[in-house]
């Protein structure tokens, strides 16, 4: 699906402020709110839009612990990628899991309450899927940066 200026407008109105009402939406685009909700359905439609959340804090919900995990795989066949990744999308405290090229087969992110929950996280649930080679956990100190917008502004 080929998206207009308006479709960008929209998406990055709408990746600032989800909650933002649809009447709200159609007057800061110019456009009628009747034509912003078939918009708006069209891009939920095209997967362009996949979801609407909130985001939480995860310090203020008491998960002080955020990592990533790089995983290396000892077999890299199909039925070995799959089972991992099925696996992994169990895990509640996996947020993210990218399959990646380097030095690593994955890396996820994972949030948690403490050290001791990210060690017991590890023994008894990443090391019991068969075929993890190698895991290796960085820590996150400090954020940075945290946006989850993605940068509509397309230069040719």
């Amino acid at each position: 699906m080929a998206l207009d200026e308006n479709d960008i407008q929209i998406l990055t109105i709408l990746q600032k402020d989800g909650k933002i009402t649809n009447s709200k939406l159609a007057a800061s685009v110019g456009i009628s709110p009747s034509a912003m909700l078939e918009r708006v359905k069209r891009l939920e439609q095209a997967g362009i839009i996949t979801q609407f959340a909130a985001r939480l804090d995860r310090k203020q919900v008491g998960l002080g612990v955020l990592a990533f995990v790089h995983v290396s795989l000892a077999v890299h066949q199909m039925n070995s990628l799959d089972a991992f990744r099925e696996r992994i999308r169990d895990l509640d405290e996996v947020l993210e899991c990218h399959q990646i090229s380097g030095d690593s087969d994955f890396i996820l992110k994972v949030a948690l309450t403490s050290l001791d929950v990210y060690s017991d996280f590890v023994i008894n649930k990443l090391t019991g899927i068969d075929g993890i080679q190698n895991i290796k956990s960085t820590f996150v100190i400090d954020t940075i940066k945290d946006d989850t917008a993605l940068p509509l502004s397309f230069s040719d």
